[in-house]
């Protein structure tokens, strides 16, 4: 499943060919993704134009002219593809290679923008994705409603983490991928950050949020190691996760950097550490640290 940093490289790929431009015509080659397409989806989209393209948490979200916003999953294997004056181009940067088959082209918005005509496609193989309608804003659909902060805001920081795992008898790990804690972590960014600040993916959430000096230090230390791995990940171009990959089609390089992810058996590079990576299992998801420098 893409990540953050993932969605964010796709936003950014897509924003110069999507933005301001006006949808000519949807095509869609399927009735459905992962959920059927809104009732009169094509219809409703033909002609508009697409004020803004953001994202949240790991949502797209282009706000449409005069009509509701639309929100994008890519789903496990989902990808945009540009294609405008010949050449063609697929932003994100993803560690599984995306599909450039054909038979996979499930939506093609044909565009208008200011270099004249476009088509950005829609493929996923595994039609896990979806696109859905949120009539009154994106903020207030179900989906995204209950969203906790962004981590590469400055919202983030220490006094809020210690504020939403006050009390929390999870793991620290879970408690961090829960959506409604902060939005857009994924398995891969917390490995890495709780490793940054030398915190076990065991420990109790809520042990980071008592009033002593030693839980605002540990909670400082995860609100600033949160906040650099999201930025470089996402200057990195994403995690280079095989089955992602940018709107150039290229792909990313943040994965040369991953401390833990991924490493099972290596030495810790944390100097003067001495330990090595293990993977451990929680809630069906593969987690990777070092139990000698991470408590």
């Amino acid at each position: 499943m893409p990540e953050l940093p993932e969605v964010e490289t796709v936003r950014r790929g897509l924003q110069p060919v999507m933005e301001g431009a006006r949808i000519d015509r949807v095509e869609l080659r399927r009735p459905d993704l992962r959920f059927p397409f809104p009732e009169q989806f094509a219809e409703r989209l033909a002609g508009k134009r697409i004020d803004s393209l953001g994202r949240r948490a790991k949502y797209l979200v282009m706000d449409i002219e005069k009509g509701p916003a639309l929100i994008c999953h890519l789903g496990m294997s989902g990808s945009f593809r540009i294609e405008q004056e010949g050449s063609s181009g697929m932003p994100g940067q993803f560690h599984h290679e995306r599909s450039k088959s054909g038979l996979h082209d499930h939506v093609v918005f044909h565009l208008e923008n200011a270099a004249g005509p476009a088509r950005v496609i829609f493929n996923d193989p595994r039609r896990f994705g979806f696109m859905l309608f949120a009539e009154d804003g994106a903020a207030s659909h179900p989906m995204l409603a209950d969203l906790g902060p962004e981590p590469n805001g400055n919202e983030l920081g220490g006094a809020l983490l210690r504020e939403r795992l006050s009390g929390r008898i999870a793991p620290l790990k879970a408690a961090l991928l829960d959506q409604r804690t902060i939005a857009g972590l994924g398995n891969i960014y917390v490995c890495e950050a709780l490793w940054r600040a030398g915190l076990s993916p065991l420990r109790q959430a809520g042990s980071i949020a008592g009033p002593g000096k030693r839980a605002k230090e540990r909670s400082e230390a995860l609100a600033a190691a949160i906040r650099t791995v999201i930025a470089e990940a996402i200057e990195a171009g994403g995690s280079s996760l095989r089955d992602h990959i940018q709107t150039d089609g290229s792909l990313g390089y943040f994965q040369r950097s991953f401390s833990v992810y991924d490493r099972e058996g290596a030495p810790c590079p944390r100097t003067g550490c001495g330990g090595h990576v293990e993977r451990i299992v929680q809630s069906g998801r593969s987690t990777f640290y070092c139990r000698s420098c991470q408590k």
